[in-house]
């Protein structure tokens, strides 16, 4: 039905108003972008050394091997060319269409229009193919080390998929179609939200990845019953209350990453990895690890073994009178948990029954993608800012996971709210994506230099209350869970560090899936699976070509294999004791108390 004149007025007057809107935004962005807090520059992205490294390595191989260069070159005209010509060909025929699109598929061009209409098309297949030309090109490069090779290839990546078009308004044609549906109103929205989030993170870019609203931590996630039984300056210890008239006599103590929050084992009853144990008949504690603020800058890696591991283990044995406990430990959680058992057994001290790893890097020698983070620039970017702040602030952390998978966690979420003017989604595995925390300077430090770049956990030096410790040590059962797809901490280097352990009784279990999906996987979804395979570690190629793959959830199988290291049944134990009385309801105060920042420096009066 055609649009009456009437019609057409309103909507002019609706588009009016609404530009008039983007002009008074325009200035709250502008007031917003003031308040940005000046970082070192080593952490807004790599040096020039990177590039300089690249670009003398593409002028060596087109000096010694020309051929294969030119070959890469003119193979990238010719489809460019050959593009060209059928577009061209397809319009003289006088026809409103794209010619034939031998791109791959990829979810960024879902819309229609990117395969239908001549515009959209054409700038869809150039822009692939210039992706696969330079991707190309660097894949390419033999004079380059392998870890310079690395960064030069990560941060191509990041300039390739930063240029997308459909990361533009002006080529995005489902951003398009909403503004013209819209009368502007989705544009209005989307800058709305884009001043939202920089005026959130104080002038920094962050985007919004879930309703922040939608959620509350121990109302409608983190519900599993329990109370907080101990607490310090470090943790709170959480002992969840039983659901079985009888459970094992051995305790279990899970250690989560203190880079994000615990609750990820606990987002739902549904998923939830701590309710799942707590029902198969275990004693459960799990460790809420403080927000540090600027007052916790020199809390180093002793402070967190001593006052969390050591801290944390003396008080499960003390409420449940036990000599031993078992203990998990995750990510991060679990490198610090082999610096405490390899101290331990120095210390000939067998408190620890059992150790449970999930997706946990001991040896950092080959440490995957997270690998491009290590170079010396970005790492001593950081000593020289945390050295200021006290903390090393949660935004870094979370930009730098996020840009392992830009697309998805970064430019996706992006068009969706600031083109498409669209509300976060109500989703509870990105709310706690984005609720991270801070971590203390001289930790920070230890960890990024001593463990991470240096390797010294592998390498036999770094040091636990001053004396070095080895995995050699470390003699226990293990039972290690490392996911197949995981950016943060790649299986195969995982494998590596765990084959190092002294123990000759080590279960390795490979689950599908990454970082989180691979360990948040209950077995009711029967959504990925896991290998198996009892020989001993010797390779990560050994292992998976002769793993037998089950289509289930770890979970069970780990169960099995955690109720042999748990003694037998006894009757089921409320939370606290007479010595830890209970402070206050699961999941306590840590895991939402937001830290302290640093005051300001006051100029001295002028007399």
């Amino acid at each position: 039905m055609a649009t009456t004149q009437n019609e057409g007025d309103e909507r002019l007057d609706k588009l009016t108003a609404n530009l008039a809107r983007v002009e008074d935004l325009s200035k709250r962005l502008t007031a917003a972008l003031a308040h940005r807090k000046t970082a070192d520059t080593a952490l807004s992205g790599p040096g020039q050394e990177v590039y300089m490294k690249a670009a003398t390595a593409f002028v060596a191989e087109m000096m010694q091997n020309p051929s294969k260069m030119l070959e890469n070159q003119v193979g990238y005209w010719g489809k460019t060319l050959k593009h060209y010509v059928d577009a061209q060909h397809v319009l003289l025929k006088g026809e409103i269409k794209a010619p034939a699109d031998p791109t791959p598929k990829d979810k960024r061009f879902s819309n229609p229009l990117w395969e239908d209409h001549p515009f959209f098309n054409y700038l869809k297949q150039q822009y692939m193919l210039n992706a696969e030309m330079i991707s190309g090109t660097v894949d390419s490069l033999e004079h380059l080390e392998p870890n310079d090779k690395r960064s030069v290839e990560y941060f191509t990546r990041q300039i390739v998929d930063m240029m997308s078009p459909t990361n533009f308004l002006g080529t995005n044609p489902d951003a398009l179609e909403r503004a013209v549906a819209t009368d502007g109103e989705s544009l209005v929205a989307g800058l709305e939200n884009l001043v939202r989030d920089i005026e959130a993170n104080n002038g920094d870019l962050l985007v919004t990845l879930a309703d922040k609203q939608a959620f509350k931590v121990g109302e409608n996630i983190a519900t599993t019953p329990g109370a907080v039984v101990y607490r310090n300056h470090m943790i709170e210890l959480i002992q969840y209350s039983p659901t079985t008239k009888t459970v094992h006599e051995i305790p279990l103590i899970i250690f989560p990453p203190w880079i994000n929050k615990f609750y990820i084992m606990d987002l739902k009853p549904q998923n939830s990895l701590i309710k799942w144990v707590v029902d198969q008949g275990f004693t459960l504690f799990v460790v809420s690890w403080v927000n540090p603020d600027y007052t916790y800058a020199d809390v180093g890696m002793d402070d967190y073994i001593r006052d969390g591991y050591l801290r944390a283990m003396a008080e499960v044995r003390s409420i449940c009178g036990t000599k031993q406990v078992n203990a998990v430990g995750y990510c991060i959680a679990g490198t610090t948990l082999s610096l405490t058992l390899a101290h331990l057994a120095k210390s000939g001290d067998d408190s620890v029954k059992s150790a449970t790893y999930f997706t946990t890097l001991t040896d950092f020698s080959d440490p995957g993608e997270v690998g491009v983070f290590l170079s010396d620039d970005f790492v001593d970017g950081i000593a020289r800012q945390v050295a200021v702040d006290g903390i090393l602030d949660k935004s870094f952390m979370s930009r730098t996971f996020s840009f392992l998978r830009s697309n998805d966690l970064i430019y996706q979420p992006a068009i969706k709210s600031y083109m498409m003017g669209e509300a976060p989604p109500a989703f509870d595995l990105l709310y706690w994506n984005g609720d991270g925390t801070n971590l203390p300077a001289k930790m920070a430090v230890e960890y990024i230099q001593g463990l991470c770049q240096q390797d010294g956990l592998a390498r036999g030096v770094f040091p636990v209350f001053g004396d070095p410790v080895q995995l050699s040590a470390i003699t226990l059962p293990i039972c290690a869970i490392a996911c197949e797809t995981d950016h943060i901490a790649a299986w195969k280097s995982s494998y590596r560090g765990f084959a190092q352990f002294g123990s000759n009784n080590i279960t390795f279990l490979m689950a599908q899936s990454g970082h989180i999906a691979g360990i948040v996987n209950p077995p009711t979804k029967l959504k990925y699976g896991h290998y198996t395979n009892p020989a001993p570690l010797t390779t990560p190629e050994d292992f998976i070509a002769n793993a037998t793959f089950h289509k289930e959830s770890w979970w069970p199988t780990w169960g099995k294999w955690l109720a042999t290291q748990s003694g037998d049944q006894i009757p089921a134990r409320p939370p606290g004791g007479p010595q830890n009385p209970i402070l206050s309801a699961a999941p306590g105060t840590y895991v939402g108390a937001i830290p302290a920042t640093r005051p300001e420096p006051h100029a001295d009066p002028v007399t």
